[in-house]
């Protein structure tokens, strides 16, 4: 599973059963889901989920920024909650590669927000499934 965590929203995508291809799977709304952990553990039970590849928001240099900082605070409690295998990648502009994707499609992302977040996941969990053939 791929994570995309936001102040707002977290998003979620899925792989395929060989591991091979991401989707965007969903949003969790952070504020209308204030035990959004449980909901986490909800999703990975449901799916059979092991590893969880979660994003670091980087600038364009690489130094870290205050959104790091709040990505790395939610896998330490993630990791203390859980017992899943929690790998890092690098995020930078992968909201940004989402947005173009889905304009590119047709898809109109003022209002659809939420579809950057669980685009953007999936990007990330694809980045970390070609990096393992």
């Amino acid at each position: 599973m791929g994570i995309d965590y936001g102040e707002r929203r977290i998003g979620l995508a899925m792989s395929d059963p060989l591991f091979i291809i991401a989707k965007p799977f969903k949003i969790i709304d952070r504020k209308k889901t204030m035990n959004y952990f449980d909901e986490i553990l909800k999703i990975t039970l449901e799916y059979s989920i092991t590893k969880i590849v979660v994003g670091i928001p980087l600038k364009l240099n690489g130094e870290h920024t205050l959104q790091t900082k709040v990505v790395y605070e939610f896998i330490n409690q993630l990791s203390l909650m859980y017992t899943y295998d929690i790998i890092t990648i690098d995020e930078r502009l992968s909201s940004v590669s989402a947005k173009n994707y889905l304009i590119e499609q047709g898809i109109k992302t003022g209002h659809n927000k939420g579809r950057i977040d669980e685009t953007a996941a999936a990007i990330i969990l694809q980045e970390y499934l070609d990096s393992q053939s």
